[in-house]
């Protein structure tokens, strides 16, 4: 009996898979889902998000998070490190808003790398 061998059409990966991130987009990246991958900090940016103005006082996340200013302050830094928010100190406090550029950032490198795969 005799077995066929398969060939490289068989399989679509064989030796040809190809990341259409580079590493540095890579680990951006990576760095933001870390940095989002909290429950407190999406709802953070979800609260920034759906603001009326495009940005929130550092003091009105306390109530709808349930956490303490200083974890709040912390979660906030967090956020500010991976750029997906920007702030502005006014008098005692710090308003943030969503930087949309890293945001967008995220949405269009998972969407580039999605539609090479679809195909």
């Amino acid at each position: 009996m005799t077995m066929s061998v398969p060939s490289e059409l068989d399989n679509p990966l064989s030796g040809n898979g190809v990341s259409r991130l580079n590493l540095n987009e890579a680990k951006t990246l990576a760095d933001q889902f870390g940095a989002i991958a909290d429950p407190a900090r999406i709802q953070m940016l979800s609260i920034i998000a759906t603001s009326a103005t495009g940005e929130v006082c550092g003091c009105d996340f306390v109530e709808p998070i349930g956490k303490s200013q200083p974890s709040i302050s912390h979660h906030l830094k967090v956020l500010s490190n991976v750029d997906l928010v920007s702030s502005d100190k006014r008098g005692r406090w710090i308003w943030y808003r969503l930087n949309r550029g890293s945001i967008d950032g995220i949405i269009s490198s998972l969407t580039s790398a999605a539609v090479g795969s679809q195909s």
